[in-house]
């Protein structure tokens, strides 16, 4: 009993930690479902998603510090977006005013709802990190999955080569996080699958509401292929990495002295 009460106590948290992107997925079906007369929906989520980052951080949901990872993220992720768009990765055919080489800007909150839940989860749960490696290897590393992204159009594919790597990186790696007082550990590397896997879940629903639409998706709605959960996979390590490394350099900051709180 306690333990089903500790994994439902767990499942609220990360449902808190999810506001924001519960909230893209509820005005993508909304919007789908209720079009406004005169303004494109994807203005309108734009609307929204601005809306919802000013009540979040007004009113104490998420503090400044985190607004500007968030911030990083919309930016990381609209650079993705303009590129993938150009080279025909998928699309958003409806029209809108707010967009930029045919994306729309609130394409650029779905990834920083990303950082948003990262950030909630961590201070919810308090989150802690197990033999973190060096940023001589975590920084490369995120750098090289991110150009992957734009440089496979070009050259091969190294997205297995760099899951090689991850796994050798981060194979000492854990987390803690607690939960109503107990705390539990993780091997980081399942943490970035389970991670990835639902967000691929997420993608379906974006998918099938019209957030975007790949090219097999033109004529009717399909499933996302499983494999793009790799690719998401590789996005979450990335969003991971920045989270954690500025976490860090922070946790250093206040200390004054330049201790590093991070267990090893």
């Amino acid at each position: 009993m306690r333990a089903f009460k500790q994994l439902v106590r767990f499942g609220w948290e990360q449902a808190l930690s999810c506001l924001f992107p519960v909230v893209i997925f509820a005005s993508l079906a909304l919007t789908k479902m209720m079009p406004i007369p005169f303004l494109p929906r994807y203005d309108l989520l734009l609307i929204i998603c601005l809306l919802m980052q000013w009540w979040m951080v007004h009113f104490g949901l998420e503090t400044r510090d985190e607004l500007k990872v968030i911030t990083l993220f919309h930016l990381i992720g609209l650079a993705l977006e303009l590129f993938k768009v150009h080279m025909g990765s998928w699309s958003y055919p409806e029209k809108g005013y707010c967009k930029i080489f045919g994306v729309p800007l609130y394409s650029g909150f779905m990834y920083a709802s990303v950082a948003s839940y990262l950030c909630q989860a961590w201070r919810r749960l308090k989150v802690e990190l197990i033999k973190w490696p060096p940023f001589l290897l975590v920084g490369p590393l995120a750098a090289a999955i991110y150009l992957n992204f734009f440089t496979h159009h070009y050259w091969i594919d190294i997205r297995w080569w760099l899951s090689g790597l991850v796994i050798i990186v981060f194979w000492k790696s854990s987390v803690t996080y607690e939960v109503d007082g107990s705390r539990y550990r993780m091997p980081l590397a399942l943490s970035f699958v389970l991670i990835g896997f639902f967000i691929w879940i997420a993608e379906n629903i974006a998918t099938f509401f019209g957030a975007w639409e790949y090219p097999n998706q033109t004529d009717a709605w399909s499933l996302v292929s499983l494999g793009k959960v790799s690719s998401w996979l590789l996005l979450v390590i990335v969003s991971f990495l920045i989270v954690a490394t500025l976490k860090q350099v922070k946790e250093k900051n206040s200390n004054g002295i330049g201790t590093n709180h991070f267990l090893s």
